[in-house]
């Protein structure tokens, strides 16, 4: 990894090379023109250039390709052909001339004129709202102190953060540049998370790779468009290198309790390491950072123990497994399911694909595609280019798709999409489906989804729908009746042999209600939250009668419309770091969040997630973004620069204090 491009050298063949003419046209024949452009007004400060072209784009509000779809109109986002020769054009005469030792004659750009290059971006109009989020997500600047910074943290203020993934990682870098003493542990022997975890065939994130990074820590060198879960793993390895974080992080370690001391104001927190030694840790404030998916979510079905094969779940995968030749079974059609599908299906003898209730599968062309040497030498070399191309990747995958899983009632009450927009996804997947199945009228019927689009997951195609085309590949609409040595009888009655039984059947919904957390007037978290059936917090963040304690993927705080969980990361690690100098600047020992504002909180998500297909009649499926009651508990309901906004600090007005030194004396 190298580090983000902030204002060095103005252009560069790289590693030493000379470009030559014809390696420069054919690295511009495969850049980008969006971030191609900016990245030109960057090299040379030349702001006429948008002008140039300004005039010869179509502009839109965002989300209204959706609504109105034009026949021949261009995707959002995308120039005209005229428009990209003359940028690559353009480009080609100004970095044959470019001097690699120059610095660039435009740095991070003014608010102002970073507006004005953001709606040339992409095509759209961009309000000013979004702005400083841009300018932030996209890499151009750290996120903001807003509590004000005079006073150091002391040694004893000690931080523990539960979890070394992407969130913990973020926490980790956060708290130590801000000061804070901390410390991580891990109950597994690597960090990465989810991505320790999931080590299954064709495993990959389902996120651009280009936006699915640290907003403070861009990666130029991505060898695919949507990483696969070793790179991914990998980028989070290097950040913890650079970072210096193995010394604050205690692998094989879990947690097993912790509890609120009113008198001390501190958490007592109890660990145990891989040799079994039990350790308690006195913290200040504590960080869940275990996300809310953890445990492998393995079928009650009779039998699976007595199954002759082998038997394993794609969060406990087994990577010496060895699948050629083999009869495999397949339960789940998620984004699981058809990754290993589509990676698997050229080995296996025979493969059966078990599915209960299939999801809506839209095609995403770059998905499987590597990036191409010239995008990837763009990416490092051309000053900006990697901050426009991240704010693309994000602009077009975050609140231009807000509007996609909310209900109009009058057109939900005569169609079976919940909105215009919503019904745009619909046509799509169905589009999809019967091109890819033409012939197959068997294979349409049984994967048509009887839920509108997002009231689960949408998929993106690794290649799934091929893989179901194969002669030795067959799909089942059914379930698991039961499990013999020798096979699975399907709930139609089939018998279908087989040697491997693969359960993609995902993660058990357990936000941090698995460890044993006590606080004030000895309350357990896990009871408040009905043993995790009805999780309510602050912000999704916080919990009244627990003090000082942080919840990061917490209930109705993940960004399901769209963009991906490092916004989510970023967004309350920032909020953590905000609430704990403010307790130092204002002298007070814990902050709690008041009963009364948690419920206002909550009684306007619920308001606002009424209006979703998660929670609106006609849309409900049974979905992990759901408690068996049929409340939403894990989709955020706001659009991302709403929550954004809300996270740049805390308001004391909602919360209880206790000064310092005055243990147990509220404020």
């Amino acid at each position: 990894m190298t580090d983000t491009m902030t204002g060095g050298p103005g252009v560069s063949a790289g590693a030493g090379d000379v470009l030559t003419a014809e390696g420069l046209r054919q690295i511009l024949a495969e850049c980008d023109p969006a971030p191609l452009l900016m990245s030109l007004v960057h090299l040379t400060g030349d702001t006429t250039l948008l002008d140039e072209f300004a005039d010869r784009l179509e502009y839109s509000r965002p989300g209204t390709h959706y609504a109105a779809p034009v026949p021949g109109a261009l995707p959002p986002g995308q120039y005209p052909e005229d428009v990209i020769a003359d940028i690559r054009a353009c480009a080609a005469e100004l970095l044959a001339d470019a001097d690699p030792d120059a610095q660039p004659g435009l740095g991070v750009p003014a608010p102002e004129l970073f507006a004005r290059m953001a709606r040339v971006a992409t095509s759209q109009e961009v309000d000013e709202e979004f702005i400083p989020l841009l300018l932030e997500q996209a890499g151009f600047v750290t996120d903001e102190r807003h509590v004000p910074v005079t006073v150091t943290p002391p040694t004893d203020f000690e931080v523990i953060v539960i979890g070394a993934g992407m969130t913990g990682i973020n926490a980790a870098i956060k708290l130590g540049e801000a000061g804070f003493n901390y410390t991580v542990f891990e109950a597994r022997d690597e960090i990465g998370g989810t991505w320790t975890r999931n080590t299954y065939p064709g495993a990959a994130v389902d996120t651009p790779s280009h936006y699915y990074s640290y907003s403070f820590e861009l990666n130029p060198h991505w060898s695919r468009y949507y990483p696969t879960g070793e790179e991914y793993q990998q980028y989070l390895l290097d950040v913890v290198e650079k970072y210096g974080l193995r010394e604050h992080i205690r692998l094989q370690t879990s947690v097993l309790e912790m509890s609120w001391s009113e008198e001390d104001q501190v958490w007592d927190v109890v660990t145990r390491d891989a040799a079994g030694v039990v350790e308690h840790h006195r913290a200040k404030a504590v960080v869940s950072a275990l996300g809310m998916l953890n445990s492998a979510n393995i079928p009650d079905v009779p039998g699976l123990d007595e199954f002759a094969g082998r038997v394993i779940h794609t969060a406990e995968w087994d990577t010496d497994l060895d699948l050629t030749g083999k009869r495999v079974i397949v339960l789940g059609t998620g984004c699981t399911s058809v990754q290993v599908v589509a990676s698997i299906v050229d080995k296996v003898k025979a493969l059966d694909v078990v599915v209960r209730t299939p999801h809506w599968i839209v095609p995403e062309r770059t998905v499987v595609h590597d990036v191409p040497e010239g995008q990837r030498w763009a990416l490092e070399h051309l000053p900006f280019y990697n901050e426009w191309f991240r704010l693309r990747s994000y602009w077009f995958a975050s609140d231009n798709l807000y509007r996609l899983p909310r209900v109009d009632p009058e057109w939900a009450a005569e169609h079976f999409s919940a909105s215009r927009e919503n019904d745009m996804v619909l046509k799509n997947a169905q589009k999809y489906l019967h091109d890819s199945f033409g012939d197959r009228p068997d294979l349409i019927e049984k994967l048509t989804p009887d839920f509108r689009p997002y009231a689960k997951r949408i998929v993106k195609d690794p290649g799934f729908y091929a893989a179901l085309k194969r002669e030795h590949v067959a799909l089942h609409r059914a379930s698991f009746e039961r499990v013999t040595p020798e096979g699975v009888y399907l709930t139609t009655g089939e018998f279908v042999p087989a040697d491997v039984i693969i359960l993609a059947t995902g993660f058990k919904l357990e936000f941090t209600t698995r460890i044993d957390i006590v606080g004030r007037d000895g309350r357990k978290l896990a009871d408040v939250w009905s043993g995790g059936e009805d999780p309510r917090a602050y912000k999704g963040v916080q919990v009244s009668g627990f003090p000082n304690l942080f919840v990061t993927s917490g209930p109705n705080s993940a960004p399901n419309h769209g963009a991906g969980h490092n916004i989510t990361s970023e967004e309350q690690v920032h909020y953590i770091v905000e609430c704990l100098q403010y307790l130092l600047e204002n002298d007070h020992a814990s902050m709690d969040v008041r009963q009364d504002a948690l419920d206002e909180y909550n009684a306007k998500v619920d308001e606002a997630l009424d209006e979703t297909v998660w929670a609106h009649p006609g849309g409900q499926v049974n979905s992990y973004y759901r408690n068996s009651q049929g409340r939403p508990i894990v989709p955020c309901p706001w659009r991302l620069v709403d929550y954004w906004t809300m996270m740049r600090e805390p308001d004391p007005a909602d919360m209880v204090f206790v000064p310092a030194n005055k243990s147990g004396e509220k404020a």
